[in-house]
């Protein structure tokens, strides 16, 4: 016997009408295992591939990350909707800048960066964990179409002088770039308050009256009291010149630091030394920086009214977004699926599946859907026959079998619209009512089942 695939590790049940997802529901994304795996690989805690090679990035100095560098711009590969350039402004300095491109307002840009390069070993808060922030907004927004531009950007040197984000801030204005608003993150990750403490997650938001500066402030108070945070902050004005926020005021472009509290002398006591581990970081306080910033990115970019969720049943996956192109990939191999461009997904194998759902000129994909095998038993062959197909009136079921079974008859959607019990060998079902198009017939008899596709004409 063959085996089906019916049951659902992650399972996602929204309403089938039309909605973006919410600024809250891309809030909830923020994953701190993914954020920890980062700093950890980013601060040579563990080793990781890059170029295909296992290696360990123990240090981040200017003279010697390349390998971090690299390490920067495969991640923002792997991850849809952006483009990806590495911008070199001297004979070591190199900047990896993603750029998600808007779909109605392409020339007003938000752009959230921080500083990947160290002074020592290791430097987990400084700035593994910016860097690893960046990443983690960019996994969750690259997801989604947008109005307006990102551009997530990772700069090199600012540990001696700020001079990758100088570099681009020079270019920006020189090109007459529309930045609308930078969030600078540096070092978000210490916190030495214990739970419940007074002061406990202070962080600081390094402002000026500079270009609109104080709105970006203010854009950020606001989404503290919209949305759920385990956050205290602090206003800092004037906010310190000493990271690369800096280069954007000097250049006429709003920007803010976020980060943990200078300001209330809880900074990392292992400041600019080999120290800098991950096992002296706040990691939910850092989730919390993290999550705030992406509130922050997901509101300014915009989402536009494209749902990429979707419905299992133990049968299938429908994509919710209704009137438009689906295309169903396999998320181990990244293999689009042929021919499987329906809305709904009857998976034949185990595995973790995806779709991508494609309305005008964007294109949104959905989370990896995990099917595993739970030894459920499939008909075999001959046990049932299912005919006409496709059928306009009646749809006929024979079966040599003795017991009686169920059918469900599903639309495109994955809405029941037929439920019966049958213990006829012989049996017709009345299809003549329903609309044309695909259905999907599932018979059940004990705890054996099996799927069938049905056009009615």
């Amino acid at each position: 016997m063959n085996k089906l695939i019916i049951s659902v590790l992650c399972v996602f049940m929204f309403s089938s009408l039309t909605f973006s997802q919410t600024v809250q529901e891309l809030i909830d994304k923020v994953d701190l295992n993914v954020l920890e795996l980062r700093v950890s690989e980013f601060s040579g805690e563990q080793s990781t591939f890059v170029g295909g090679n296992q290696v360990t990035i123990l240090n981040r100095q200017q003279t010697d990350n390349d390998l971090a560098a690299q390490y920067i711009n495969e991640k923002f590969q792997l991850l849809d909707n952006l483009v990806v350039t590495e911008q070199e402004f001297n004979s070591n300095g190199k900047n990896i800048i993603a750029t998600q491109t808007g779909k109605t307002n392409p020339n007003d840009i938000y752009l959230i960066c921080a500083h990947y390069d160290s002074v020592s070993n290791y430097c987990a808060d400084d700035n593994a964990t910016g860097t690893a922030a960046v990443l983690e907004v960019a996994r969750i927004l690259s997801t989604q179409c947008l109005e307006n531009t990102i551009i997530y950007a990772l700069w090199d040197e600012e540990e001696i002088g700020l001079r990758g984000s100088n570099f681009y801030a020079n270019y920006a204005e020189t090109n007459n770039l529309n930045i609308l608003s930078v969030i600078n993150m540096d070092m978000i990750g210490y916190d030495s308050d214990q739970d419940g403490q007074p002061g406990d997650n202070d962080f600081d938001i390094d402002v000026r009256d500079l270009h609109g500066s104080l709105t970006i402030k203010d854009d950020l108070l606001a989404l503290l009291n919209t949305y759920t945070f385990n956050l205290n902050p602090i206003v800092v004005d004037p906010g310190t010149t000493a990271s690369d926020h800096a280069s954007f005021w000097g250049k006429g472009f709003p920007a803010v630091l976020v980060g943990e509290s200078w300001e209330t002398s809880d900074e990392t006591i292992y400041y600019h030394s080999s120290a800098d581990r991950l096992s002296t970081l706040d990691l939910p306080y850092f989730k919390e920086l993290t999550k705030l910033v992406t509130a922050y990115m997901a509101t300014k970019g915009n989402l536009l009214a494209i749902n990429n969720s979707v419905t299992t049943t133990s049968t299938f996956i429908t994509a919710n977004q209704n009137g438009a192109n689906y295309q169903w990939l396999d998320c181990d191999t990244d293999i689009l699926l042929a021919g499987e461009t329906n809305q709904t997904f009857v998976p034949t194998v185990s595995g973790n599946f995806a779709v991508e759902v494609t309305v005008g000129s964007c294109i949104e994909k959905s989370d990896c859907i995990s099917f595993n095998t739970l030894n459920v038993e499939e008909f075999a062959t001959d046990d049932f026959h299912i005919s006409p197909n496709p059928v306009t009136n009646l749809l006929k079921i024979h079966t040599h079998l003795n017991e009686s079974f169920s059918v469900q008859l599903f639309n495109i959607s994955g809405k029941l619209v037929m439920d019966k019990l049958l213990n006829n060998k012989e049996t017709a079902l009345d299809v003549s009512s329903l609309s044309v198009g695909t259905y999907f017939l599932k018979i059940k008899m004990n705890n054996t089942s099996k799927t069938f596709k049905i056009l009615k004409e």
